[in-house]
């Protein structure tokens, strides 16, 4: 199938999460022609997950503070973050913050900023907390794309990226009834993280890792793949709701027979496990998370939370917001019981960038969870927004550069194979299964195989046939980069024989000071690699 350029932009953004939309504006202000396209709507993947009532955004207290909190993210991260990212991030809070302030962005502060439960998770004291409010960013950063003259194309995914002298200079595109050939200058990746390649996440469902797989088609590194956060969520009610951990020194957990959960009654494990959102193997909290992993194991479901009467008297403030927005959003209040399980959230992982977001190939940035490097095995809570703030600015302001400064020889036509699949949702169900059954939080050389093989089964029985249909082509697309991804975590994860943050080896308990390197993920001649650098 050939397909004409349609279009050209100087530079086109995939993802329009807060990375994207961030990548999107800088660009702009750089005199930039600049083409938005995403899956979903405009404000989709994690940023905007509603199943919360908007996002933590944190940074160094002031200037002095900086050194602290790159020394604490190396910690939390186990030294799995790069210095000079972790530099990059921490330098460019501060400037961000300001910028979104600037822009008229509602920023939420806290009336007593000083209680224990503003201290950022897995940090060990407090910072810069700010809270942004979805419609205030939604309002805001609309107004800017339109005073921009950004064009927005919301409902199209990337299928393939175009490289023409061996840069990228454009993408083929679909919205499942057909397919485009967008040509660029630069091209900014900010697909999101892998959550939905989970039957359980916190995230939209174009969170796919889609963005990783055709990164590595193109030719780049992935790093830390291993390390994902994994949630506390509602399984009943309000399924996909995000569980305030702040909440765990108040609560009560049983299993579904009304029996407590054993090893999560203690008062101190439970003050620790406040302390965090995602498990993570590196403290002694883990102990209640491995109870309720092994509670919904064996009923799905879940375990049963009821709150104190201290916290229903008396709830700390950032405790309040939250059953303020459940009240509002799901009609909960403090006096239901729910039942939580684990949940696939954020990745720590992925493309391997520069300080400025340049990618291993020219002509292509990325910014925000699509990315590796900047966090470690754990991260620090409000980071993940400063991340697609920080990184999303340079990819956008890197690109437009690039885009101006070396023209870009982009092709007239791209020829694809006239390939489809018309079963790719069926099989993306079977990794989602694949995926929560090996790979979450109890992980081990037998179930990782076991999971591998299964995953190469599905790919080898993929049904493949000759289609000009556009549905069926992307479905062949997705399901192949899904699975593409899905193989990569898979693999950095039998490669770590160690437990180390949110990686936990059930076969191997204990963090190793031999593994103390990243583990690096490359494809080369159609051969995926992992190894440790």
């Amino acid at each position: 199938m050939k397909l004409n350029l349609s279009a050209r932009c100087d530079v086109l953004v995939l993802g329009s999460g807060i990375a994207g939309i961030s990548a999107a504006l800088a660009a702009a202000e750089a005199g930039a022609s600049v083409t938005l396209c995403c899956k979903g709507k405009l404000f989709s993947g994690s940023s905007f997950y509603p199943g919360t009532w908007g996002l933590g955004l944190i940074g160094p207290a002031d200037k002095a503070d900086e050194a602290d909190l790159a020394a604490t993210i190396q910690q939390v991260g186990c030294q799995m973050a790069d210095d000079a990212l972790v530099r990059a991030l921490v330098e460019g809070v501060h400037p961000a913050i300001e910028k979104v302030r600037a822009m008229g962005v509602k920023l939420r502060r806290a009336d007593n900023g000083a209680q224990k439960e503003f201290i950022p998770c897995f940090d060990h004291k407090h910072r810069d907390w700010n809270g942004l409010e979805f419609d205030s960013v939604r309002s805001v950063f609309s107004q800017k794309l339109q005073e921009r003259n950004v064009t927005v194309l919301p409902g199209w995914e990337a299928l393939e990226l175009v490289k023409a002298d061996g840069r990228v200079c454009g993408a083929i595109l679909s919205d499942t009834k057909q397919l485009q050939y967008l040509g660029c200058g630069a091209l900014v990746l900010a697909t999101g993280g892998y959550g939905s390649l989970f039957r359980h996440h916190l995230c939209t469902g174009d969170v796919e890792g889609l963005g990783q797989a055709l990164a590595l088609d193109a030719g780049c590194r992935l790093v830390n793949m291993e390390f994902m956060q994994i949630m506390p969520g509602y399984l009943h009610p309000a399924y996909q709701t995000v569980f305030n951990e702040k909440t765990f020194r108040f609560t009560r957990l049983r299993k579904p027979d009304g029996e407590p959960l054993p090893g999560a009654q203690a008062a101190e494990l439970l003050a620790l496990r406040s302390g965090h959102g995602p498990f993570t193997s590196r403290l002694a909290s883990r102990e209640i998370d491995l109870a309720i992993y092994e509670a919904c194991r064996q009923d799905a479901r879940g375990v049963e939370v009821t709150y104190t009467d201290d916290m229903k008297q008396d709830p700390p403030e950032f405790v309040k917001t939250y059953f303020d927005w459940l009240a509002q959003a799901r009609g909960l209040t403090m006096d239901d019981p729910v039942w939580i399980g684990h949940f696939a959230h954020a990745a720590n992982g992925g493309i391997w960038i520069t300080p400025d977001a340049q990618t291993d190939v020219p002509g292509l940035f990325a910014a925000g969870e699509v990315t590796g490097g900047m966090h470690g095995a754990d991260r620090i809570g409000g980071l993940s927004t400063a991340n697609g703030l920080v990184f999303g600015g340079k990819a956008g302001a890197a690109a437009a550069a690039f885009a101006r400064n070396e023209p870009a020889p982009v092709p007239q036509e791209w020829t694809m194979p006239e390939l489809g699949c018309p079963d790719s949702g069926h099989v993306l169900n079977e990794v989602q299964q694949i995926m929560f059954r090996s790979n979450m939080v109890v992980r081990s050389e037998e179930g990782l195989m076991q999971a591998l093989r299964q995953t190469a089964q599905l790919q080898d029985a993929l049904t493949v046939r000759p289609t000009q249909d556009a549905a069926e082509i992307s479905g062949l697309y997705r399901i192949r980069g899904q699975l593409l991804t899905a193989g990569c975590i898979l693999q950095a994860s039998l490669l770590r024989r160690e437990s180390r943050g949110s990686h936990y080896r059930a076969d191997h308990p204990a963090q190793d000071p031999a593994m103390d390197r990243k583990i690096c993920i490359q494809k080369t001649d159609g051969q995926v690699t992992v190894r440790f650098v």
